[in-house]
């Protein structure tokens, strides 16, 4: 989106994005910025409260598919790094070379990710004789103990989670959720005796992923990354991108197939039934506060936040109005949430000694879904009043307000999908197309910032590069749902079935 704003209520309008994402994640409270660390916020509560309902997603997920939850160490030492970096450099050479990865020597390999992580190097007064980094992400550590707990095909499939906090030492502008340099991470890592296992279990990522996007009302686009966009320790990784309001995608899903590239590395084999000697096949599947910061820009608008139903910290905060006119309008209110909390709603009462619009400011920023309002005019009618955050207010009856709250709260996650998906849909277009011009390629015509393009691209890196270098986007690799008819390439002409998106990445 272009444009700056006109800031309403001490928030900027959404439509100024770059300025109300910001500001609204510290005016509801999720995280404050200000500790002395650039990229390390401070969850707040309410923040903490909705990350943790977004875990509990994953968590379900985990359990439904037989994964269980482990901690490894927060600090690795340097010599595991060496071991993983001799990995991924030989595989980005290879890949480079186009060769198999046993082909190249040794002493082609470059230093990897030693740049990217945080180094401990003393402990007290003492320097240490190993240096250890804290963890980026935990293939080293976990894949250590791996072939420590590997030894036969009985042992096989290994699925294995946790959720902890990562770091990274990130140079780019920081901006909360979206890119920081300690990442509140969850990830998944499984091993499994066949390539085919291994493949199977990507695809019972995908269902995971959609799974929990659909809980927190989030369309995606979900790709094959492109051979250069791949992590370099994995055969290919797949990736759902959620779309912000102001075109960008943002990556919010990796699950990565390894076939027995790491297994190789990491000496991670089993013995077969025969009692041959075979190396695993391994994956991960990762996530992150992301999802978090998706939800906040893909759902807020020009009033705050709004919260999807699934993973809203308070689903329903009561109001007692006029309290002091009818004594019976507290105790009423009290029993009333403590039904809805009985019915297992999340609910919140506030009775705060304040004007009820201050009230449903605070938390229509916030984002909750629901308000209810009782008074003494309610308590003699029998009924309450009910805000609703996607909007609308309306009278209900008290008697069957726990079925009543519960078809509402369904009623907002479905408008937030039809939202959402509304937004992607208007922000994906066809792309205009390219022409040559002598041994020159030129744009066929001028093309928008804020949008993502869909085109029909079979061609090589070469090809790739040159639609990356005219339009300033990029590649997000081949959709995992193609056209149902061959297209012309939009390069090389060819009649092709791949769909692909061009886009400005986080």
């Amino acid at each position: 989106m272009t444009g700056r704003g006109k800031a309403k209520r001490g928030i900027p309008a959404k439509s100024d994005f770059n300025s109300w994402y910001p500001s609204i994640v510290e005016i509801a409270d999720l995280v404050d910025k200000r500790y002395p660390i650039k990229g390390m916020d401070v969850w707040k509560p309410y923040g903490l409260s909705a990350m943790s309902l977004i875990d509990s997603l994953a968590r379900q997920q985990m359990t439904n598919t037989g994964h269980s939850e482990y901690r490894f160490p927060l600090l690795v030492p340097e010599d595991l790094l060496e071991r993983e970096n001799k990995l991924v450099s030989r595989l980005k050479a290879a890949r480079a070379a186009g060769v198999d990865p046993s082909e190249l020597r040794i002493d082609e390999e470059d230093s990897g990710f030693k740049k990217e992580v945080y180094w401990v190097t003393h402990g007290g007064e003492n320097e240490l004789e190993v240096p250890m980094f804290l963890r980026p992400t935990s293939e080293t550590p976990m894949y250590t103990m791996f072939s420590l707990w590997v030894r036969s095909h009985a042992d096989l499939p290994l699925k294995t989670f946790q959720i902890v906090n990562t770091f990274r030492y990130e140079t780019k502008q920081t901006r909360s959720f979206i890119r920081v340099r300690e990442i509140h991470f969850f990830e998944a890592h499984t091993v499994h005796a066949t390539e085919q296992d291994a493949t199977a279990q990507i695809d019972e990522d995908a269902q995971m992923v959609q799974s929990i996007l659909h809980d927190l009302c989030l369309p995606s686009i979900v790709s094959k990354r492109p051979v250069w966009d791949t992590f370099p320790g994995a055969w290919y990784t797949m990736a759902a991108d959620v779309v912000m309001p102001n075109g960008r995608t943002l990556q919010v899903a990796t699950y990565h197939h390894y076939r027995d590239q790491w297994a190789g590395a990491f000496d991670l084999s089993y013995e077969d039934p025969d009692g041959k000697t075979q190396l695993c096949h391994q994956t991960t599947f990762g996530m992150s506060e992301r999802l978090l910061g998706s939800v906040v820009g893909m759902h807020g608008d020009d009033q705050g936040l709004i919260m999807p139903p699934a993973i809203a910290p308070f689903q329903v905060v009561l109001f007692p109005v006029a309290a002091h006119v009818n004594e019976n309008v507290i105790p009423a209110i009290k029993d009333l949430a403590q039904s809805l909390r009985d019915s297992g709603f999340r609910v919140k009462l506030d009775d705060r000694e304040v004007r009820p619009g201050v009230k449903h400011y605070d938390w229509e920023i916030k984002g909750v879904p629901i308000r209810l309002e009782l008074g003494p005019r309610d308590l003699e009618s029998g009924s309450c009043i009910l805000s609703i955050r996607t909007g609308g207010k309306e009278e209900v009856p008290i008697e069957g307000i726990s079925e009543t709250i519960g078809k509402k709260l369904h009623s907002i996650s479905e408008e937030l999908r039809a939202r959402s998906s509304v937004h992607l849909e208007s922000l994906v277009r066809p792309f205009p197309g390219v022409v040559s011009i002598g041994d020159k390629w030129e744009l066929a015509a001028e093309i928008d910032d804020d949008v993502i393009y869909e085109i029909a691209f079979d061609g090589n890196d070469s090809d790739a590069e040159i639609l990356e270098k005219l339009t300033g986007l990029a590649i997000l690799g081949d959709c995992d749902e193609p056209y149902p008819e061959p297209t012309p390439c939009v390069v090389t002409g060819r009649p092709t079935t791949r769909k692909q998106h061009l886009a400005r990445m986080y």
